[in-house]
């Protein structure tokens, strides 16, 4: 979980320093693995037996929606300024 949430962070940092449009494009679409950080947390929250910890992670998984929503969108965003 560690990983995956950290490399969505650094890949989006990456992501603001690309070389061009399409680089950036191809940067974001990585940052878009943030899907494999949302199933660890639905992982998470199927083998869980807290109640508060699962507040929590549902708060989380509602975020990382919430994230990639933004990401996709900003992909198709860049991609049609790309095409002009």
């Amino acid at each position: 979980m560690l990983r995956c949430s950290s490399s969505v962070a650094a890949n989006f940092r990456a992501s603001k320093r690309a070389k061009s449009p399409a680089d950036f494009v191809y940067k974001l679409k990585i940052v878009e693995e943030a899907d494999e950080s949302l199933f660890f947390l639905e992982l998470l929250l199927t083998i869980n037996a807290n109640q508060e910890l699962t507040i929590e992670i549902e708060r989380l998984i509602k975020e990382s929606n919430e994230l990639l929503a933004i990401l996709v969108s900003s992909i198709k965003t860049a991609k049609a300024n790309n095409s002009r």
